[in-house]
């Protein structure tokens, strides 16, 4: 059972309702007291240390390895190679859905990309282990590899997780031929790496047929499929742990290389093997975002209403595996127009595969796509929220379905007011600060869709009326724990101290992935659901039973509160959970329950969480120097069950949007292949002194249609709308428009 199944909500948590309320992390103390266990924390007896050898050059072969001299290292106890690795029971190239990614695992002599693992060591300790390495001296024949998108082009059948590549309605082309006004321009956005601050790592350890894994992964069930189908495992053999995730941004939603090659190293050695990547490994071989370069065309009548949008990206996939970032989709659901084209290509470069990472697709496809429209709302003489606003759609533009809720003018009109947007000038360069910096404020919509996975729960109410809520489900640090206990406890109809809530292991029932902003919603209405489920059947005890008070009262309904069944419609009248299962010398009694979408409302309903984001900007004229002063973002999400952990969920995105706009990018060295800023020091990503001041706005909003619940995600719209809004206020502070991301001292100097 791991440290979650234990935790006691804090004295500041409160009684009775708590879903809306802002409590405090149940699993706080545990991280800042450095009690949390995380998988690189486990060091069962017997433990071995591995390191993966990431290959130096990003295309050729491994001639060779000097494997006797690192054998012959003290401490050093084997290394795996092409040459003895464990045979697997499936080829890890084998793809049968598009969230399952292909694996060399040693299979042969070939290197794909730079830090593709070539080779593992295995120690007594971790010095020996890295020791023996260097010894290894790989030597290569390396071929001249590409790492840029101006290579031979490819249309994909499918785009991120199995989506259609191209999508038209009405006649674009004709619509842009006759349009009063045309916007075209081309922005190019760079490759990203998740980089958490907690690496990838496994502790594995073999038991006969089963296979005890300490690993972070944002879907427990998902990894454990995976494993038991590469290691010819039955999945209830397979043991995960996963209490506790420092990050993942969707990097650690399926398995990857580091991690079954540590249970291959286990499983070779007959010992307990731990393998963490260090950190400039983590630019490689678990993932990153593709780079994409993106051509808009808008057409616009003599009124500024658009007439036609066409957006096409070029985005980059490995060679041996198909991940084309999804970018050109997220003007689908935006502003209303009557003809529009989305479509994408591909070029196949060496690198490691792209992968989901937050807000894949709609980050780097809106920061393009919402600077285009800041571009068409000047070419219409518009001021840019007035121009959002005469081409809101009511329907989504792409299909014509209602939306379930769109709560997103009352988004622009709080951000606006909140930002003070109605004294913004209209064009460029009239602003500065009282040092004499240009000032510039721009503007982003936000948009993500309302989406859900299927999930499962198990709720026990026990004789001494206290409950227990099981579900196997992730916290990345987004406080999952703390909003799902709490829809747990008002499910059950318990204060939070009488419930225990357990997660984070695969012996739980599967609730489904931490990813695509989905994992409250579909948890959430499991765990809701399995708690009316033994609600229901402790009711039937007690209205089914003369000795009770609520003898009777199945018609006229019960209410289950503060672990209580109450009548419906004489609140005093009732019975405690414990006297009701006392009298039946019950121990306990359980529910399960299951979350999903209800395919009849995703049909009829496009679903969505909107927002819109500000933001002011300071720019040195002489040196070009930008500093983010403010952001403001307005956010409307269905439900929300934390306040405080929904806020903190947006000023994150919001950074990460910074950060996409100003900072964040990899660089690779065209001849090698390699990346020169692969570590924390020269991977740049926004600290404390470049922002000022961040405010995010919790717009109310009521969705029926989108779950039970009606949560929608909030994990990744923070992002969407926040690079455009900055690169926008970049434009209007200097009048100089930077289409290729992140902007630099160079693009304003030049």
């Amino acid at each position: 059972m791991s440290e979650i199944a234990q935790l006691q909500p804090g004295p500041r948590m409160r009684h009775g309702s708590n879903i809306g309320q802002p409590l405090t992390r149940s699993e706080g103390r545990l991280k800042v007291t450095g009690g949390a266990t995380y998988a690189a924390d486990n060091h069962p007896d017997g433990l071995l240390h591995a390191v993966i050898v990431p290959a130096s050059i990003a295309r050729g072969r491994v001639v060779s390895l000097d494997v006797a001299a690192a054998k012959a290292h003290p401490g050093v106890v084997e290394v795996m190679t092409p040459e003895n690795r464990p045979p697997l029971a499936m080829d890890p190239y084998e793809k049968s859905n598009p969230l399952m990614f292909r694996m060399n695992l040693l299979k042969d002599d070939t290197v794909r990309y730079a830090g593709e693992p070539i080779a593992v060591v295995v120690a007594e300790t971790l010095e020996a282990a890295k020791e023996g390495a260097i010894l290894l001296a790989p030597r290569y024949e390396a071929e001249r590899p590409e790492v840029t998108l101006d290579g031979d082009v490819f249309k994909p059948q499918a785009v991120g997780p199995g989506m259609p590549a191209e999508a038209t309605k009405g006649d674009v082309e004709a619509a842009l031929a006759s349009a009063a006004k045309r916007v075209e321009a081309t922005y190019e956005t760079p490759p990203q790496y998740h980089n958490a601050m907690e690496p990838h790592a496994v502790v594995a350890r073999f038991d006969g047929d089963k296979l005890q894994l300490d690993m972070p992964t944002q879907g427990l069930a998902m990894s454990r499929m995976r494993i038991a189908g590469l290691f010819g495992l039955k999945p209830e053999n397979i043991h995960i742990r996963s209490p506790f995730l420092g990050g993942g941004f969707g990097s650690k939603g399926s398995v990857s290389s580091p991690e079954a090659l540590g249970i291959l190293a286990a499983k070779l050695t007959g010992r307990p093997v731990k393998l963490v990547l260090a950190r400039e490994e983590m630019f490689g071989s678990v993932g990153h975002r593709g780079q994409t370069r993106q051509t808009i065309k808008l057409g616009l009548d003599e009124t500024g209403a658009l007439t036609a949008f066409d957006h096409l990206t070029r985005a980059a996939t490995s060679r041996f595996d198909d991940f084309v970032e999804p970018a050109s989709g997220v003007g689908q659901a935006l502003y209303k127009v009557p003809a529009l084209h989305t479509s994408h290509e591909a070029v196949r470069i060496d690198t490691g595969t792209p992968s989901f990472m937050r807000a894949p697709g709609e980050a780097s496809g809106s920061i393009a796509f919402e600077s285009a429209i800041d571009e068409a709302a000047f070419a219409a003489g518009m001021d840019p929220l007035a121009f959002r606003l005469k081409n809101y759609a009511d329907v989504e533009p792409i299909s014509d379905k209602p939306f379930s809720s769109k709560a997103l003018k009352e988004c622009y009109r709080e951000g606006a007011e909140r930002f003070g947007w109605q004294d913004r000038p209209l064009e460029p360069r009239q602003m500065r600060d009282g040092s004499g910096r240009l000032l510039g404020w721009g503007m982003g919509t936000a948009i993500f869709p309302a989406l859900m996975f299927q999930g499962n729960a198990r709720a026990v109410i026990r004789r001494d009326g206290s409950g227990v809520m099981e579900a196997g489900g992730h916290d990345m640090g987004q406080g999952a724990w703390t909003a799902l206990a709490q829809i747990a406890a008002d499910g059950l109809g318990l204060p939070m101290e009488a419930l225990e809530f357990r997660s984070g292991t695969s012996d739980l029932p599967d609730a489904g992935v931490a990813g695509g902003s989905t994992h409250t919603a579909t948890a959430g209405n499991a765990i809701y659901s399995a708690g009316a489920a033994v609600i229901e059947k402790l009711t039937a005890l007690a209205v089914g039973d003369e000795r009770s008070p609520l003898f009777g009262a199945g018609n006229v309904g019960v209410i289950a509160r503060d672990g209580r069944l109450i009548r419906q419609d004489d609140e005093g009248v009732g019975e405690s959970y414990a006297d009701i299962l006392e009298r039946a010398d019950l121990d306990e009694i359980e529910g399960s329950g299951q979350g999903a979408g209800d395919p009849s409302a995703q049909e009829a309903y496009a679903m969505y969480a909107h927002g819109a984001v500000f933001a002011e900007v300071a720019v040195d004229p002489d040196l070009g120097q930008m500093r983010v002063n403010r952001l403001v973002g307005a956010f409307a999400a269905g439900r929300v069950i934390n306040p405080r952990m929904v806020e903190s969920q947006y000023l994150g995105g919001m950074i990460w949007g910074l950060s996409f706009a100003l900072h964040e990018k990899a660089v690779h060295d065209r001849r090698s292949g390699r990346i020169m800023n692969a570590n924390f020091g020269e991977y740049h990503v926004p600290v404390n002194a470049d922002l000022q001041g961040m405010e995010a706005i919790l717009v109310a909003e009521d969705d029926p249609h989108v779950n039970p619940l009606g949560i929608k995600g909030v994990g990744e719209i923070g992002i969407t709308g926040t690079g455009a809004a900055i690169a926008n206020a970049v434009w209007h502070a200097t009048g100089i428009r930077v289409r290729r991301f992140p902007i630099g001292l160079a693009d304003l100097l030049g």
